[in-house]
Formats: C-alpha cells, sequence, structure tokens
C-alpha cells in the first residue's frame, strides 16, 4: 500500500480505533454514569462513576504509555542516528539535546543535521520550531 508524502502539514495521524471509538465510548461512559448517578443518588450509582472515570483514565494513561515508549525509542534511534551523520566535532554535543528536540530533528534529512543542530543548541529550540526549520522532510510512517 502507497503511503502519501509526508510534510509539516501532514505528518500528524489519526488512530481511528483510538480517536474516533476508544476515546469517546469512555468519554460517554463516564457521562452516563454520571447522569445515573444523578438520578439515583445511591453507593451502586457512586461505584459506577468510579468504575467510568477508571475507564476513561485507563484508556488515556495506556496511550500515554505506548507514546511515552515511542518517545524513548525515537530517542535512542535519532542519538544512534546523529553519532553516524553528525561531524566528529559535533558528536560531543548529541548529550545536550533534549527528548523533545531529538523528537523534532527525527524529520530532518541527513544532510540538514549538520546545520539544524547547533542552531537547535544554540537557540534552545522546541519541536515545532525545529519542524518548521526543516527544509527535505524524512518521514516516519511508523508513529501512531
Amino acid at each position: 500500500m502507497a503511503q502519501d508524502s509526508q510534510t509539516l502539514k501532514s505528518h500528524t495521524r489519526l488512530d481511528p480505533l483510538f480517536h474516533l471509538f476508544l476515546g469517546p465510548a469512555s468519554m460517554v461512559i463516564l457521562i452516563a454514569t454520571v447522569i445515573m448517578l444523578i438520578r439515583d443518588l445511591s453507593w451502586t450509582a457512586a461505584i459506577r462513576v468510579v468504575g467510568g472515570l477508571w475507564v476513561v483514565v485507563a484508556t488515556f494513561k495506556i496511550r500515554l504509555y505506548a507514546l511515552k515508549v515511542q518517545d524513548r525509542v525515537i530517542r535512542l534511534e535519532e542519538r544512534l542516528r546523529l553519532r553516524d551523520t553528525l561531524p566528529p566535532a559535533l558528536q560531543p554535543r548529541i548529550g545536550e539535546l533534549s527528548e523533545d528536540q531529538l523528537i523534532g530533528l527525527r524529520f530532518a534529512s541527513d544532510q540538514e543535521l549538520t546545520d539544524l543542530v547547533p542552531k537547535t543548541l544554540e537557540g534552545n529550540w522546541k519541536r515545532k520550531q525545529i519542524k518548521d526549520a526543516i527544509r527535505v522532510w524524512r518521514p516516519d510512517y511508523w508513529r501512531v
């Protein structure tokens, strides 16, 4: 299956099962349990609200844990790529890059890294600033 070319404008992804089902469904469950509690003020209804809260928190925490693992993998992957790509004079500065900066740099082509890394460090750029500065986009189709 061919994938569309990624750009700054098109690199975010929609995960239909999470964004269109799990997230909204967990919120509907919570709202329904609150309505039940309002209609029938009882311990059983209160326990249902706690269960509804549990569903919402679990849904979003599980999603955040997966994203954090992806961030850690990206951080490792980018450090290895920078070690292989940057000139020897810049390699000692790899450790100065924050996780957020490494995640932003993953979209830069190998040729752009030599210019972008010093600018990122000196300007203390955030992820969005790095992405805005990238001219040759290196797609990441695996991030969900």
